[in-house]
């Protein structure tokens, strides 16, 4: 009983005292806080990114379903059989013969693009080639014309980057010449150069130039000013200074005009081989509509996209590469 007499009082002051009950309390909660945030805030993020990848990614599987089932029930057959002369139904065909819609439907797009994916490189003759064919030449063609214009639009962007007296001497003229439509330079280039392979070339670098050059001028321009102060006063070279401050300073933003130049690059020699004509994915979709082909029409648009989507991915992926926090 002596024993159990101070163990009672003790009892009841605990329970009588709120103040040491909310401590408690207040300690456990702070030692459940303390092991959730015992997660590294850079797992944290990561794990915050890849389920908003998985999300956006179920997202994007949802939007595909959906399009594919609009487009298959607005182009299925509707309409009724018409009753008129066989020759007359060959010439229509089985558009207005069979109640058919004119616009292909998704499962023969497919097939079709699957035919094309089975035989890429096959060559018939100068208006029958694969699309494996037809794109290696338009990537061709797109590669050349912006390699020439990364060696000229980057070192004139780091001049103009680095002296606001010849930036504001050439900005009129890049102003001017900018805005100008590069299939406007078609018909010149065709006059000039006299090749149509060549002035595919040339517009591909004339369309290329200007993203390029106007970022590299801007990253350039908007490196640190501590940065270069230092490099002066330690006497670093203005070679030297330009790859150890300046380039790495403005890679990002450089890259990124690179990313739109090719996106602009892609976008035009569509639209100039449709005008030269010969060869090129976009000669083959001009040659498809003359055909009359819908499903190949379609068909080169989808393998357009994803050759567009794949350059800029891939130009996306190196400006991560050389992207850092500061």
């Amino acid at each position: 009983h002596a024993i159990a007499r101070p163990l009672a009082r003790q009892h009841r002051s605990t329970r009588s005292n709120p103040l040491h009950a909310h401590g408690s309390a207040a300690c456990g909660g702070a030692a459940g806080r303390g092991r959730r945030s015992s997660i590294n805030p850079n797992e944290r993020r990561r794990l915050m990114n890849d389920s908003l990848a998985w999300r956006a990614a179920a997202l994007s599987v949802v939007l595909v379903v959906i399009f594919l089932l609009a487009w298959h029930l607005a182009t299925r057959s509707s309409g009724t059989v018409q009753d008129m002369d066989p020759e007359y139904a060959k010439l229509l065909g089985m558009t207005a013969t069979q109640g058919k819609s004119a616009m292909p439907g998704p499962s023969e797009v497919g097939a079709k693009l699957w035919e094309h994916i089975q035989r890429p490189f096959y060559d018939n003759g100068p208006n029958d080639k694969g699309v494996g064919i037809q794109l290696a030449y338009s990537i061709g063609r797109v590669a050349i014309g912006y390699l020439l214009a990364v060696l000229v639009a980057v070192p004139i962007g780091f001049v103009i980057g680095m002296s606001p007296l010849i930036g504001r001497a050439l900005d009129p003229f890049i102003q001017v010449l900018k805005p100008i439509s590069p299939l406007a330079w078609m018909p010149l280039a065709l006059y000039t150069i006299k090749d149509s392979h060549l002035s595919s070339i040339f517009v591909i670098f004339i369309c290329s130039v200007w993203p390029m050059l106007i970022n590299t001028a801007f990253g350039v321009a908007g490196v640190r000013r501590e940065w270069i102060n230092v490099s002066r006063t330690l006497e670093v070279g203005v070679v030297r200074r330009i790859f150890t401050i300046l380039l790495p300073a403005a890679a990002p933003t450089i890259l990124t005009g690179m990313r739109i130049s090719i996106g602009i690059a892609w976008l035009v020699i569509v639209a100039a081989e449709m005008l030269v004509g010969g060869t090129g994915i976009g000669y083959f979709v001009w040659n498809e509509w003359n055909n009359l082909s819908i499903t190949n029409v379609i068909t080169a648009i989808l393998v357009i996209g994803v050759v567009g989507m794949l350059l800029d991915q891939i130009l996306a992926r190196l400006t991560r590469l050389v992207t850092f926090p500061e």
